[in-house]
């Protein structure tokens, strides 16, 4: 493989950046919106398993205040 000069790889990185399809900033928005929407589910989804099975341990174990 040759080496390429500094020169060179920047306007390949350039040509390459340029075929790039960029989302717009609406994709952008929607996008982030449900990222959180999915992270507060799966955080309350998680905090009830976690709560049940709190509670089945203490149950079982007869640790309860």
């Amino acid at each position: 493989m040759a080496k390429t000069n500094p020169l060179e790889f920047m306007r390949q990185v350039r040509q390459e950046t340029s075929k790039v399809t960029w989302p717009t900033r609406k994709e952008t928005l929607v996008s982030t919106g449900m990222v959180f929407v999915f992270v507060i589910l799966a955080a309350l989804f998680f905090f009830l398993v976690d709560q049940v099975l709190s509670f089945g341990i203490r149950t079982v174990f007869g640790l309860g205040g």
